[in-house]
């Protein structure tokens, strides 16, 4: 097995900035590979309200700027959101600045998207259109000096990562159809190097019955990785195997700078079993 690149997203549906950084300071302390964030104009909390976002290239610039050896990237930007020549622009000005950090995904956008979109007066097409403006927006931002992966879980959309991008993300799902998908993707892949990646949500703590208590805490959904260290490096190296280059932590509780310190344990343990 060889070791992967391990990352955890950012608490990007905040008010305040700071607890962003604290979360990026904690993890490029503590070893991790990469920081992630969401590219999203507002999320929908459970009674309806719209919870904050803090707003992507904004935010892509401002971690850059608040870290210095990390990779710092996207997962993912939404091709609908911005013209195909901006998002590119946007992305190379962050690689530039950052000395070449930048990771980014690129997507179509899904249903849960869609409300999005609307409220702000941008089309959210057919699946037709949300294909041609993600090709669009890949062929624009590739060659730039730093990798763009394709996030989604469509056929339509993984054909496309791998006949136009130097990666392919999926996000949640069992290591089964990861596997699956992920060995029909890199088969099809035209580019070289690829890499396949999985991110999802993860309840982490330092033993399973820490992180059971307060997976039942925060309410953590159906599919989350709820575990101590070993169990959720169990689970990782499972990826790993499976195909992924990187594995990419979603915490629940993402405002948490301590999750940083417990998913470099996990890296340590994943580097080990590749050792």
């Amino acid at each position: 097995m060889t070791a992967p690149g391990v990352g955890l997203t950012l608490p990007s549906f905040v008010h305040d900035p700071d607890e962003v950084f604290a979360v990026v300071h904690a993890a490029e302390a503590a070893g991790l590979d990469g920081v992630f964030v969401y590219d999203h104009i507002f999320r929908v909390a459970k009674d309806g309200t719209h919870r904050p976002a803090l707003e992507m290239t904004a935010l892509l610039s401002a971690v850059v700027a608040e870290s210095s050896t990390i990779h710092v990237g996207v997962l993912v930007t939404r091709a609908s959101l911005r013209p195909a020549a901006l998002t590119a622009l946007t992305l190379e000005t962050a690689d530039r600045i950052s000395g070449g950090r930048v990771v980014t995904g690129i997507g179509a956008g899904d249903r849960e998207s869609e409300h999005e979109n609307e409220q702000f007066g941008l089309p959210f097409g057919s699946l037709d259109d949300r294909l041609a403006q993600l090709r669009a927006a890949v062929r624009a931002s590739r060659d730039r000096g730093f990798p763009v992966w394709v996030g989604g879980l469509h056929a339509q959309v993984r054909a496309l990562a791998a006949a136009e991008a130097d990666g392919w993300n999926r996000w949640g799902g069992p290591v089964e159809r990861f596997g699956g998908q992920a060995a029909e993707v890199r088969a099809a892949a035209v580019r070289d190097p690829f890499v396949c990646s999985w991110g999802g949500l993860v309840v982490l703590a330092d033993t399973d019955a820490a992180a059971t208590e307060k997976a039942q805490r925060l309410g953590a959904g159906p599919g989350t990785i709820v575990g101590g260290i070993e169990t959720v490096t169990d689970a990782f190296a499972d990826y790993v195997a499976a195909g992924a280059g990187w594995v990419i932590a979603g915490p629940v509780d993402s405002r948490d700078p301590a999750n940083a310190e417990t998913l470099a344990a996990v890296k340590a343990g994943l580097s080990t079993r590749a050792s």
